[in-house]
């Protein structure tokens, strides 16, 4: 049981460190990203291409962002199942051994 609890306290603690850090990297980013659309729209030299081109590469940026938040929140939550799952389930769920 103390096992368990110790496991718990440090799958929170990395989730935690892990949320902080992505949302700091999400700020930052986002700044960036309304710099840099400032400075695009002040500047008339880009075609409409090159702008779709940039537009659709910070489009594919957030959603890869978004797709590794995904897996990593279900990993953390595999992992939590891992060891919060009672003994009793784990036992059953193994394949048994048969001698014979």
């Amino acid at each position: 049981m103390e096992t368990e609890n110790f496991a718990k306290q440090l799958i929170d603690f990395q989730k935690a460190a892990f949320n902080n850090s992505f949302n700091t990297l999400v700020m930052v980013q986002d700044q960036t990203e309304r710099m840099f659309e400032t400075t695009l729209a002040q500047n008339t030299w880009l075609p409409k291409e090159g702008r779709r081109m940039l537009d659709d590469w910070n489009n594919a940026y957030k959603k890869g962002r978004t797709d590794f938040k995904g897996i990593v929140e279900d990993s953390f939550g595999k992992l939590e199942d891992l060891f919060t799952t009672s003994p009793a389930v784990k036992t059953q769920a193994s394949p048994s051994t048969k001698t014979k």
